[in-house]
């Protein structure tokens, strides 16, 4: 094994402990999008929405074991370890650069089928049953602290129960500071926010959806690094 460049040992070594922390990084912030609570902890959406970020997970998660395996690959000039990296590596590239690819043809679809979603929620202001009742009561911290009232046409969504005994209109009504400002309108004796919550959990999708298609063409480049290193490493091994 004397042969073996140690550059190109300790290159790979580095390489992927940086691979590693990558693959730390997007499951982290993969985990992160999946169970943040600014659009989904008052909002109970489509789970198919989700799909995108749980692919990420799962790539993140592979990602740290052949991060792993390639920093021992590495270190024990181990050919079988480093095949077996190239090869998980390869199939982790394919199947980044398809992700990447459906999220960019399907962003545009993102705000129709969001649409439909909040339009059923919709249905749940306006309604008197103990299941509408609990998801009233979690909208309401919703609307007050993202600044917006109702879903789909604001004020409208709410229908009678906008003056019900649960005071509804109270989470709508402006803070003093953006009273005179375009975020507020005037109905009846009130000011309150004109934005409907719908906009911004459409604006939430479509921010996070371009992370991860940065993320996952950013890594897209790394990751052919990678590959060639580790066939580089493995030819001298064999060589030897």
């Amino acid at each position: 094994m004397a042969g073996v460049s140690s550059c190109m040992k300790y290159s790979m070594f580095i390489f992927n402990f940086l691979f590693w922390i990558c693959g730390c990084i997007i499951l982290g912030v993969s985990i992160w999008m999946r169970v943040s609570k600014s659009a989904q902890e008052d909002i109970h959406l489509d789970n198919s929405l989700f799909s995108a970020v749980d692919l990420m997970i799962a790539v993140g998660s592979i990602i740290m074991v052949l991060g792993f395996l390639g920093c021992c690959g590495a270190m024990k000039e181990s050919q079988c370890m480093l095949i077996l990296f190239f090869i998980g590596l390869l199939l982790i590239l394919i199947l980044q650069v398809v992700a990447g690819i459906l999220g960019a043809v399907y962003k545009s679809q993102i705000e129709t089928t969001l649409n439909k979603t909040l339009f059923e929620e919709t249905k749940k202001l306006q309604g008197f049953t103990s299941n509408s009742r609990v998801f009233q009561e979690k909208f309401q911290k919703f609307e007050k602290m993202n600044q917006c009232c109702g879903l789909m046409k604001g004020y409208e969504d709410w229908g009678n129960n906008f003056y019900s005994l649960y005071s509804n209109f109270k989470n709508c009504e402006c803070a003093q500071k953006d009273q005179n400002t375009d975020l507020c309108i005037l109905y009846s004796t009130r000011i309150i926010y004109k934005r409907p919550c719908g906009v911004v959990i459409i604006d939430f999708f479509k921010h996070h959806m371009v992370i991860l298609m940065g993320i996952a063409f950013g890594l897209a480049f790394i990751e052919i690094v990678g590959l060639g290193f580790s066939m580089s490493l493995y030819c001298q091994i064999q060589r030897n």
